[in-house]
């Protein structure tokens, strides 16, 4: 895969609300710049006082993993169960799984990184069993 140069730092990299939940706060870190949208990485910081309405989407993805980098965050993924991750936890779901984020602390951050860079979560029915 061709890829451009591309540095992030934590001071020059502004996080938005802007994303797909309005709980979480999105910093981007280039990687869907300098790859044309094959990859993307981003930083995602849990918004104090919002929390998750816990539905249950799935993400159009070949790729996705999540690291997270502090406080705590506890996901709930079709046929694995609930997992609580916190800092240096890191998951690996495959393409399609639908997975929920459930109570997570207001500290939560987590990296995330994806390809394609740019994607959509499709809401889903809540999965027998769960």
């Amino acid at each position: 895969m061709n890829a451009a140069f591309t540095t992030s730092h934590a001071d020059t990299s502004p996080f938005a609300g802007e994303g797909l939940r309005a709980f979480f706060d999105y910093g981007g870190l280039g990687i869907a710049e300098a790859t044309d949208g094959r990859c993307g990485a981003q930083v995602v910081r849990a918004v104090p006082g919002r929390k998750s309405p816990g539905d249950w989407p799935s993400h159009r993805l070949e790729f996705r993993m999540v690291y997270v980098t502090g406080g705590r965050i506890l996901f709930e993924y079709e046929g694995e169960g609930e997992h609580l991750s916190r800092a240096d936890s890191c998951v690996l779901g495959p393409p399609g799984i639908r997975n929920r984020e459930l109570p997570h602390s207001g500290d939560m951050e987590l990296i995330q990184i994806t390809a394609p860079a740019a994607f959509e979560a499709d809401p889903e029915e809540v999965p027998e069993g769960s």
